[in-house]
């Protein structure tokens, strides 16, 4: 409120000039009969006396008046805009509402140490609000989340209270944040719709941890309005993205950025990868982020473990030495405050080592001519998954040595012998993850070797009759399947009818027979391919669909709990479980147990599953067995550089800020009536006057 609209409203206090009025208002003194009295000639009264509130009506008639004068002074200087949208013509609007929930977005204005005004998705919750409230009957209204995974909330519909149920029910979460999987959602959600004016609003920070990507855009067809720029993403930020504790060591990565405008040209991501000017920028921007700040390990409000943070810190794992007898349940804390305080703690867990995958390949039949590890070991070290790959000269034949590793991928076996497939199987069946290559030598198995139980049937080989793979039945390996569409092998694994049965298909040649498919054992999966990753017979492990499937592979076994540490917005798989309970454990200021909060358990495909939106600590109880893990922020988050934004999508016609209502003329009314009203009251009690007089 400025100065000038404050100065309006004081014109209020002017309400006390009518109480002053009718207490300091003289009356005629009040006459009491005294016979003696009529002896003496009368005198003008001289005695007069202060009154009391007599005519309350009056009163409240000229104090209303005061204020409602106040009111009308003050209307042209108040306003109460809200966001709106421009409609063409009057017609009916159909609108895709994008709401990003991610961690960035607890971002709040002024942040570095002061704190002001709301957080980043409060504000977007209310324009989203203020946009649900403009819309008419025959519009139209989807709600889509952005924070990664992007999610449907609310699918298109014209009944408008759904909408504002909907966005009631939308929570802050520590996810990554999609943009572009969220604006294809709402462009999906928007498409067929009978509104000739279909548009997709944007409320995001747009610090998605890809500031070099194209700048969001709308489509021919569908209008993209990214109407807030307050909300775009400024400040700096270090965050804990992952704390570790081996014997009597605490290895913390902490991760440090400032955010800064992406200006048009090259990726400053891949420019710092490939050594370019862009990372001394960066550099430096994290400087002011971490400058003074330090890292503490802490047990309730004891400091077991101090370390000061660079200043020029960017991302680093730092180790503190731990006391002798250390409780169990510690705390990573980062000192000092920035733009995000909720990732600057996370608590400590006993580290199982990273995610461990097996891989049995024989590199002299993948082998590439530019020398090297073979293919699926450059694939997986290339994704960066968090993953430390094992090779491994064959199958181990006990499931003890099976037990230390989340993932196995086999490539083109010669069959497995009785043990070796008992080992597999029970591996499997506790929560193991499977990836089986089937090629010549698979089809060769010698007498007594084979894949039952994993892979049911007879594995045959033969000429591949057709090429490619029908992208329609390819969707689990995501927008890279197009890759495979004109893949032409020498030839391809063939299975009996057996091998499908109670699993799934997850991508098809176009003849209509498995390419890949998933089949669940117990409590883990196997994941077949019928083809060898042989660069002889295909080059499938050197096109991206091939990064897909591994990275695929990879999440499955992290989420079966081969990893104690998944990031927001990932899920767990609990296939084979029956009873599972997955609670959150708060933590409060004093860094003790503060209560837990039970997180729903969801059945998708006869597959339990449950995501976490927050990071923080959680403990989970599978078939009564208990197990403590750890949820922490994706690191790609603490990125605070916000994307482009093209100039359509800013413009003008699309909608805005709505001006405040005015309310003058209506004021204006009130005080004729009030002005009326204290007329007609003083010519009532004019009339009332004579009549005392009279009777006393």
């Amino acid at each position: 409120m400025s100065f000038v609209t404050l100065g309006a409203l004081l014109v209020a206090l002017l309400v006390g000039a009518p109480v002053a009025a009718h207490l300091l208002r003289r009356r005629r003194a009040e006459e009491r009969p005294f016979p003696p009295a009529r002896l003496v000639p009368p005198t003008p009264p001289t005695a007069r006396r202060r009154s009391l509130l007599e005519d309350r009506a009056l009163f409240a008639t000229r104090a209303v008046s005061v204020l409602a004068l106040a009111v009308l002074g003050a209307t042209p200087l108040l306003r109460c805009s809200h966001l709106a949208l421009s409609r063409r013509a009057g017609a009916s609007v159909a609108l895709a509402i994008v709401v990003d929930d991610s961690l960035s977005m607890r971002a709040r204005p002024g942040a570095g140490g002061v704190e002001r005004g709301p957080a980043r998705f409060e504000r977007a919750l209310t324009a989203a609000r203020e946009l649900a409230g403009g819309l008419a009957p025959g519009d139209a209204a989807a709600l889509v989340l952005a924070g990664a995974p992007a999610r449907v909330a609310l699918a298109s519909t014209t009944n408008l209270t759904a909408v504002t149920e909907a966005l009631a029910a939308v929570t802050p979460s520590d996810r990554a944040t999609d943009l572009d999987g969220a604006l294809d959602l709402a462009r999906d959600l928007l498409r067929g719709l009978p509104q000739s004016d279909k548009r997709i609003v944007l409320l995001s920070d747009l610090a998605d941890g890809a500031p070099g990507a194209p700048p969001i855009s709308g489509t021919p067809d569908i209008a993209t309005w990214v109407p807030l720029e307050e909300l775009e993403a400024t400040g700096e930020d270090c965050g804990i993205v992952r704390a570790d504790r081996s014997s009597q060591k605490a290895r913390i990565r902490v991760v440090c950025t400032a955010a800064s405008p992406a200006a048009p040209g090259p990726d400053p991501a891949a420019a710092e990868r490939d050594g370019g000017a862009a990372a001394p920028a960066a550099s430096a921007a994290g400087a002011s982020a971490a400058a003074g700040r330090s890292l503490e390990v802490r047990a309730g409000d004891a400091v077991l473990g101090k370390v000061a943070l660079d200043p020029a810190l960017r991302a680093e794992e730092l180790t503190i030495d731990l006391p002798s007898g250390a409780p169990e349940l510690l705390l990573a804390v980062l000192t000092g405050g920035d733009a995000i305080a909720e990732d600057d703690r996370a608590p400590i867990i006993t580290a199982g080592g990273p995610l461990s995958i097996a891989v049995v390949v024989d590199p002299a039949t993948t082998h590439v001519e530019t020398g090297g590890p073979p293919p699926l070991e450059q694939a997986l070290s290339a994704l960066d998954l968090d993953a430390q790959i094992r090779p491994l000269p064959s199958v181990p034949e006990h499931a003890d040595e099976l037990a230390a590793h989340a993932g196995l991928i086999v490539d083109d076996a010669p069959g497995f012998t009785p043990e070796v497939r008992r080992s597999l199987a029970a591996w499997v069946e506790r929560g193991g993850v499977a990836l089986l290559t089937l090629g010549q030598r698979a089809a060769a198995a010698p007498l007594g070797a084979g894949f039952e139980p994993l892979v049911p049937g007879v594995v045959r080989w033969s000429a591949s009759p057709v090429p490619g793979l029908d992208r329609a039945t390819a969707g689990w390996l995501g927008p890279s399947a197009a890759g495979l569409a004109d893949v032409a092998p020498r030839g391809r694994a063939t299975l009996g009818a057996e091998a499908s049965e109670g699993a799934e298909v997850l991508a098809r040649w176009t003849d209509g027979a498995p390419f890949l498919v998933r089949r669940p054992l117990g409590r883990g999966v196997v994941l077949f391919m019928t083809l060898p990753l042989s660069t002889e017979e295909s080059d499938v492990a050197l096109r991206p669909a091939f990064l897909s499937l591994l990275d695929g592979f990879v999440g499955a076994a992290r989420a079966r709990g081969g990893a104690r540490r998944l990031a927001a917005g990932e899920t767990w798989t609990f296939d084979g479980y029956h009873d599972v309970k997955v609670e959150r454990v708060r933590i409060d200021r004093g860094q003790g147990p503060a209560g837990r909060e039970a997180l729903p358990v969801v059945e998708v495909d006869r597959r339990l599953r449950v995501s976490p939106p927050l990071a923080g600590l959680y403990e989970l109880t599978l078939d009564g067995e208990r197990s403590t893990r750890v949820v922490s922020v994706p690191e790609r988050e603490i990125d605070l550089r916000p994307r482009r934004v093209a100039e359509s999508a800013r413009a003008a016609e699309l909608g805005g800020m709505s001006a405040s209502i005015d309310g003058s003329p209506y004021v204006a009314l009130l005080l004729l009536a009030l002005l009326a009203a204290e007329l007609l009251l003083r010519a009532l009690g004019g009339r009332r006057q004579p009549a005392e007089v009279q009777a006393s």
